[in-house]
């Protein structure tokens, strides 16, 4: 019903966990230790500094000068905290005669608001309902409660309302049962009178189950109206004493902007499917009238093999106390005390797992953390480049499916990219898939925010040598504890190996040699490390035959029902112009492939697609039968009208993410030998293989017109696809990662 305010914890921006004060040590020891982290961190500015230099030089050759700034300047002037804002209706209650709610007929949700007296606030309620624009199909049910006002006077005049009365006052718990018994939806929300909900806040609450399937109730972020965070999901500790996660903190924090699993969520705004309210039996009346109904419910619904999920998304202002008050000592407060006996009494076996109670008032920040993942059982740190941009590259779909799986397998993952940005809709993007991002200003620098935060992790993932160069030894000082994984995406010094041996550059050779010497030591030095093919790691083993190398490949849905042969015509190509092997691979394509084809082929036409072309690209436009296209966004619809995707690349590395995307949705594909490197694909069956200009451009007039052999290539690159690169094949590979770390003694299982 109301948050449970006696436990809260004052959030800090560094979001930190406090730990115990260390023993008496020596002056000796003290200062020993000090000028070690001292020479560690100033390794790290060093190194960081060198790998920027390193990388700008780079960034100017590929993307000249303007974009290179444009990227130092979001580094070094990255945007402040998100704004905050809130709706809160405070020109005065609407009047009844203005207030309409549109009826319909298949609700998806049953808004359930149980009231008693209070006609103010009700009013202000529903206009907050009526103004948020939510595009999910609502009905609302006010259950008036027995009100000693001139509710039941107003309420039953409001369009398109919902209107139950109580004979006698049944209590919260009654009230919302009776509501729930006449809902029409596929789902309940609760929603108390003394709330202001924000626009989206129910499109995000539901979209919880769609992303979630095995959730069984959504709560919203709860704020108070001058902004403060009021709760982030609940907790509840041994005692059965409950806690409101992120009490009085910024709700902007990142630990409290992702989808989490909790132990309860506050019954002042939760979903829940209406069927499983129904077999659960509603809100049990053994905690009438009020209290612990919801902390209850939360501990039924895992009873079935279900979870609780918080949904930042969903903000919804609550004028906590303006309906019960907030003096636990009397009124219908007094409940609050009363029931957590009874919880406990009932609960008792399952909450020997919980986080020991900190007792009455504030507990400090680092107790709160804890307890707030006390369900986790490993914790893993990612850091990357950048944050995935998943409909740009293939990297990206496998870095966001390598932490989707982690989650589904229990893991609290912590990610941040190099930049320390905010991406927007990319990091929120991550928020929705439960993975918790920090950015600045929450991490100003990164070794002032692992000093306390890097013994919470088991393992850190971090992807991409010039990522993890700098990082190395500062990771080992600040997280001693944590695994460390050198994630390579792919091996770098192979694929500027290669452009090298293909430009015959000298300074492309030194560069390669140079990359070659930092991925080798780093491969010495980690604990493990990830690569995307076979074929890369038996070059590693070659060179570093007692190192720990796993095989975490590229990872892609099989998408069977895309349209037949018939139904196509063209070629595509795509790819991320960042990549220096898809440039090449698009301007031999353009100058050197397509012109043979268009002389079998006249009227086929080449979409080239990839974001960050070159400028030198827009002559590609005046090409008869090149269509330049750029980033597209719905990049599926393009590949399910297309014949033939082409993977040209003549140099590169690693596993290629534009012929596993192709492959996985049935699209066939002809490739150099390069492009389907390490993928299992045997030539006429999954793919063709062409290596120069006239074989490649001969195979791609064959299979254009030969619907057999398309046929033929389209089931065998589902069927790779399943076998190597599918969510299952990835996730063997997690498993047996996982299985060396420790789980951590405080998890819950349930």
């Amino acid at each position: 019903m109301e948050p449970k305010p006696h436990v809260a914890s004052p959030a800090q921006a560094s979001g930190a966990p406090s730990t115990p004060d260390p023993p008496a040590q020596s002056l000796a020891h003290r200062l020993g230790r000090w000028l070690l982290r001292e020479h560690v961190l100033m390794i790290y500015r060093y190194n960081d500094l060198a790998s920027l230099c390193f990388r700008g030089i780079n960034s100017l050759k590929m993307r000249g000068f303007l974009a290179t700034v444009q990227i130092a300047l979001k580094r070094l002037f990255p945007a402040t905290r998100h704004e905050f804002p809130l709706r809160l209706y405070e020109d005065g209650a609407a009047e009844p005669a203005t207030l309409r709610f549109a009826p319909a007929n298949t609700p998806r949700a049953s808004i359930v608001i149980p009231v008693h007296g209070q006609l103010p606030l009700t009013l202000r309620c529903l206009r907050a309902l009526a103004s948020s624009g939510d595009e999910s199909a609502f009905e609302v049910i006010i259950v008036d409660d027995a009100s000693p006002d001139d509710s039941a006077v107003v309420l039953p005049h409001i369009e398109g309302l919902v209107y139950l009365k109580n004979e006698s006052n049944l209590g919260f718990i009654g009230s919302c049962n009776a509501g729930a018994m006449a809902a029409r939806g596929e789902f309940v929300v609760f929603l108390n009178n003394d709330t202001l909900v924000q626009p989206g806040w129910l499109d995000s609450l539901l979209a919880t189950f769609t992303r979630f399937p095995d959730t069984g109730l959504a709560g919203s972020k709860l704020v108070y109206p001058d902004g403060r965070l009021q709760e982030a999901g609940g907790i509840v500790f041994r005692s059965g004493a409950a806690a409101n996660y992120g009490r009085n903190a910024d709700p902007t924090e990142p630990r409290f902007n992702f989808v989490r699993e909790v132990d309860y969520c506050s019954g002042a705004c939760i979903a829940i499917p209406a069927r499983l309210f129904s077999q659960l039996g509603g809100f049990d009346s053994h905690y009438s009238p009020a209290y612990y109904e919801d902390t209850d419910i939360g501990m039924r619904i895992r009873d079935v093999g279900l979870k609780v999920r918080y949904q930042p998304a969903s903000v919804v202002v609550h004028l906590e106390g303006a309906s019960s008050g907030t003096d636990v000592r009397v009124g219908i407060k007094s409940y609050q005390v009363r029931n957590q006996q009874k919880f406990r009494e009932r609960w008792a076996k399952r909450l020997a797992s919980h986080p020991l109670d900190p007792g009455r008032g504030d507990v400090d920040d680092g107790a709160a953390i804890r307890a707030a993942t006390h369900r986790d059982q490993r914790r893993i740190l990612v850091i990357d480049s950048y944050t995935p941009t998943p409909d740009k590259d293939s990297g990206s779909v496998r870095m966001v499916e390598l932490m989707k799986l982690l989650v589904d397998e229990g893991c609290s993952v912590v990610f941040m990219c190099q930049n320390l940005t905010h991406d927007g809709k990319y990091t929120e993007a991550l928020q929705q898939l439960g993975i918790e991002v920090w950015w600045q200003p929450w991490v100003k620098y990164l070794p002032r925010w692992l000093t306390p935060n890097g013994k919470r992790f088991d393992a850190i993932i971090v992807s991409r040598h010039y990522v993890l160069m700098p990082l190395l030894p500062m990771l080992r000082e600040l997280a001693p504890q944590a695994r460390l994984v050198f994630d390579t995406v792919d091996l770098h010094f192979l694929r500027e190996q290669r452009e090298a041996e293909q430009g015959g550059s000298q300074s492309s050779q030194l560069a390669a040699s140079r990359t070659r010497g930092i991925e080798l030591s780093l491969v010495r030095k980690v604990d493990t490390t990830w690569v995307v093919s076979q074929v890369e790691k038996e070059i590693l083993l070659a060179t570093v035959p007692r190192a720990d190398i796993s095989v975490v490949s590229n990872i892609h849905a099989v998408t069977e029902d895309t349209p037949g042969f018939a139904q196509r015509s063209d070629l595509v190509f795509v790819g991320s112009f960042r990549h220096p092997p898809n440039v090449d691979a698009a301007e031999w394509l353009v100058r050197e492939i397509f012109p043979i084809v268009r002389k079998s082929l006249p009227d086929v036409r080449l979409h080239l697609v990839g974001a960050d072309a070159p400028d030198s690209f827009r002559q590609f436009g005046d090409v008869e039968g090149v269509l330049v296209h750029g980033h597209v966004p719905d990049l599926e619809a393009l590949l399910d009208t297309t014949r033939i995707s082409l993977a040209p690349l003549r140099y590169g590395a690693g596993i290629k993410g534009k012929v596993n995307q192709s492959l996985s949705r049935g699209l066939p594909v002809v490739a150099t030998s390069c492009a389907a490197e390490g993928m299992f694909l045997v030539d006429g069956q999954d793919v063709l293989r062409a290596d120069n200009a006239e074989d490649f451009a001969n195979a791609v007039v064959r299979l254009y017109a030969d619907s057999e052999l398309w046929q033929k290539l389209r089931a065998g690159g589902l069927e790779n696809t399943r076998l190597h690169f599918s969510r299952d094949a990835a996730r063997k590979a997690l498993k047996a990662w996982l299985a060396e770390l420790p789980v951590r003694s405080g998890s819950s299982p349930g």
